[in-house]
């Protein structure tokens, strides 16, 4: 089969079937060279910054085939109003799942804020959970030197791996050396499956968005949960899964599905880098983040539901249908989608608006789980059942889910109200007491001998749920600035604040390395 034309960024069409053959790699196509001479771009000179270069705000580079045109941006009260509401349910992750999972999925379909979008990635996957379930087995992994077949096919593969943002652009960068850190312990992790080709580009979105461990642990959970069997020897799940697409498109689109069965088209040769790549090299950037966020959540259907509308209005209407006579002019319509059947608002609103089911496609599976039996015996790859969504994964896997709270630098003086707080206001007398305190600390040029971090140690063995009420949201920190100075002497809020980062079990590997995912 042809190489993917997609390597060049998230914008190029799939190759049709392109993941279908080896797992270890593709046949270079006629444009592998092209590939190769693109890669150039990430040399010494240009990654030390001497040959100038803008980047969108997605970090590829502008004027690549990555990088997004004019998008419709979101108010930034609005942002800042999603990333509070984030925060709440993060810090009340097991409360919201128990209780309120119909919220947390329609705000994945409004789209996760960007300064959360890892955080969150992590706790609907539940690769926060496999992290502290196995602490140390990553750097154990990375430790080990791995299997010398494997190292040189992912080694060859790294340059691939949108070689126009910034994260991978340079040979030998700390993203490749991630990727490839991610990669092998991947195939240490399940020696009897290897490394799959199709592996890298959702590594790499990872990547782009938490460090190397909880990308790896993501991926895990991708391979092992979302997608079980499709990085496998034979790709046998993918198969199944083409042909549930076919069945559920003659519901979908009766006028595509009968022109595919009347051309003969495999669906392998359409849907293969679509499912395996998660579209993360097929869609526009922002709409293949805003199906990521969906995906998390609600599992495999929405990866079926973006291929059918894909198809849907590629190929449901005879006016479409007139430039696609033969296999070769509909392969190509395939290859070359329409801008606007890709564009994030309408894909999304397809997408969620598109009935399809987790139950129907089960039912789907069964039925050609028997064909597939009946006609080429039983499957060879015994891959666990995959799990629809976030719900099904805690359910399937309950563990402790450490609270995550963040360490906010803001604190507001005694007698300024909380945003949002409902709790019991404050008596006039309480209110003076304290305003004197204040204004003697501040007379006495004592404010800055607040309590340290070791007097909250007694609040921080109560346990790991911290009061909500003492976390400022993070949006009152755009709001009004000239808290910062004023609201940092409080030694009472302080000593809640030291509770606060004490009761936080984040497990990223420093609060430096998590704050350049933000």
């Amino acid at each position: 089969m042809a190489k993917s034309r997609g390597e060049n960024g998230p914008r190029a069409p799939a190759a049709e079937g392109s993941l279908s053959g080896t797992r270890e790699s593709l046949t270079p196509g006629s444009d592998a060279a092209a590939a190769d001479e693109l890669s150039s771009l990430g040399s010494d000179s240009e990654a030390n910054g001497f040959a100038e270069r803008r980047i969108d705000k997605f970090g590829f580079i502008v004027g690549s085939q990555g990088a997004e045109g004019a998008l419709e941006e979101i108010p930034l009260e609005v942002l800042r109003q999603r990333e509070s509401k984030w925060l709440d349910m993060l810090n009340n992750w097991d409360k919201w799942m128990a209780k309120k999972h119909k919220k947390i999925r329609l705000r994945c379909q409004k789209g996760i804020p960007p300064s959360l979008r890892g955080r969150a990635w992590q706790y609907l996957s539940g690769g926060k959970v496999k992290l502290q379930q196995n602490p140390g087995k990553f750097d154990e992994l990375d430790m080990s030197p791995g299997d010398p077949k494997w190292l040189d096919v992912i080694e060859r593969d790294l340059h691939r791996q949108f070689p126009f943002h910034e994260m991978f652009v340079s040979r030998g960068g700390h993203g490749q050396q991630d990727l490839f850190r991610v990669l092998k312990a991947y195939t240490l992790y399940r020696p009897e499956e290897g490394y799959c080709q199709a592996q890298a580009p959702i590594a790499a979105v990872l990547l782009m968005h938490m460090p190397a461990e909880q990308a790896f642990w993501c991926l895990v959970q991708i391979c092992e949960k979302y997608l079980p069997g499709y990085y496998s020897e034979k790709l046998e799940a993918i198969q199944l899964d083409g042909e549930i697409l076919f069945s559920l498109l003659q519901k979908v689109s009766p006028v595509a599905h009968k022109h595919l069965s009347r051309q003969k088209i495999d669906p392998l040769l359409y849907m293969t880098e679509w499912f395996m790549c998660a579209f993360a090299r097929t869609l526009p950037w922002s709409s293949v983040l805003r199906v990521w966020d969906m995906f998390f959540c609600e599992g495999v259907k929405i990866i079926f539901r973006v291929g059918l509308v894909l198809l849907k209005h590629a190929l449901g209407s005879p006016e479409k249908l007139k430039a696609c006579q033969g296999q070769y002019e509909t392969i190509e319509q395939l290859r070359s989608l329409s801008p606007k059947i890709m564009q994030e608002a309408f894909l999304v609103q397809e997408v969620v608006e598109l009935p399809v089911t987790e139950r129907q496609i089960e039912r789907e599976h069964l039925i050609q789980l028997r064909r597939w039996q009946e006609t080429r015996g039983e499957l060879q790859c015994c891959s666990l059942p995959r799990l629809h969504g976030a719900k099904a994964i805690l359910e399937a896997e309950p563990g402790p889910r450490p609270t995550l709270q963040p360490s906010p630098s803001i604190r507001l003086p005694p007698d300024a109200p909380l945003p949002g707080s409902k709790g019991k206001p404050k008596t006039p007398k309480q209110s003076q007491k304290e305003k004197e305190q204040w204004e003697q600390a501040k007379a006495s040029g004592q404010l800055d001998k607040l309590p340290t971090p070791s007097q909250a140690k007694g609040a921080a063995a109560a346990g790991d749920a911290c009061p909500p009420q003492d976390v400022l949201p993070r949006d009152a920190a755009h709001q009004d600035p000239a808290l910062q100075d004023s609201a940092s002497q409080d030694p009472a809020h302080h000593r809640s604040q030291d509770s606060v980062h004490h009761c936080s079990q984040e497990s990223l590997t420093s609060q430096e390395s998590e704050d350049t995912y933000l």
